[in-house]
């Protein structure tokens, strides 16, 4: 658990292992926390890391306007801080669209790189999703009803009530009310509206697993479809009866996928 200092702002990080370098990267309304159940398999065979963007977690706020290679520079920052060259990079949402503007730039810091629930594109539909969102944030219950529910399958969020209810309880009581968080997620929310890497993403060459929900209502399942179809290096895996929250829904297969793509010696293997 730690600190360092981008232009100014405190960017919060944790460490946890030895091995290959693994960083995860937040979708946007998580932080390092989200992670908690996630450690002790992620960091038995890599040195993980773990990183709050700014406007999350611990990690300071930003009153000023910035876009998402605000964040590329905050993740290219904490690399050098921590002198190191070359690493894979797990991105789920906007976490996957900052790794894909970090793989513009810096493509050759990246080993491998793994895209859960993710678009190369801020496309119409997410546009008008995160319009909805920023109109409701006074309102912590309208937030919550207008950002929650979409965010898992209707299986998942059927299924499990108890643990749902509990949910909607501690967001609109002790989260949701919160104004420095709200305007945080206004911020970080509006901090894609400009994300459109279409062509960009064309040129990446670095090996890469892109991975769609079936009940993703986020970011659809097409529209990793198509970043799948404009990375000729990517392969390509959806998760059956799964939503935008991937991890909390699948956490065996979301361990299994990005540990066995990250760490595998061997990714080309031909059959004679």
């Amino acid at each position: 658990m730690a600190y360092y200092k981008f232009n100014g702002k405190n960017i919060y990080f944790e460490e946890y292992g030895e091995g290959k370098p693994l960083i995860v990267l937040n979708g946007i309304m998580m932080s390092t926390k989200s992670w908690d159940m996630f450690i002790e398999p992620f960091s038995q065979d890599n040195r993980l890391i773990l990183v709050d963007f700014l406007d999350q977690g611990r990690s300071d706020k930003v009153k000023e306007k910035y876009d998402q290679n605000t964040q590329v520079e905050v993740i290219k920052g904490l690399l050098d801080f921590l002198e190191i060259d070359k690493i894979s990079i797990l991105g789920i949402s906007y976490g996957g669209e900052v790794a894909l503007n970090f793989a513009t730039k810096y493509e050759d810091r990246i080993d491998r790189l793994v895209l859960f629930n993710t678009s190369h594109r801020t496309s119409p539909w997410l546009k008008d999703i995160g319009d909805a969102w920023n109109l409701s944030a006074n309102d912590p219950m309208n937030y919550y009803l207008t950002t929650i529910p979409v965010i898992y399958s209707p299986k998942f969020y059927n299924d499990n009530r108890t643990w749902v209810e509990n949910r909607k309880k501690l967001l609109t009581e002790n989260v949701f009310n919160n104004k420095d968080f709200m305007d945080s997620m206004v911020r970080l929310t509006i901090s894609a509206e400009d994300h459109d890497l279409t062509e960009q993403v064309k040129n990446i060459t670095t090996k890469t697993l892109i991975v769609s929900s079936e009940n993703d209502y986020i970011t659809p399942k097409e529209e990793q479809q198509m970043l799948h179809g404009y990375m000729k290096n990517s392969e390509y895996i959806i998760i059956p009866e799964s939503g935008h929250a991937s991890m909390y829904e699948k956490p065996a297969l979301f361990i299994t996928l990005t540990l066995g793509f990250v760490n595998s010696s061997q990714l080309d293997i031909n059959i004679i």
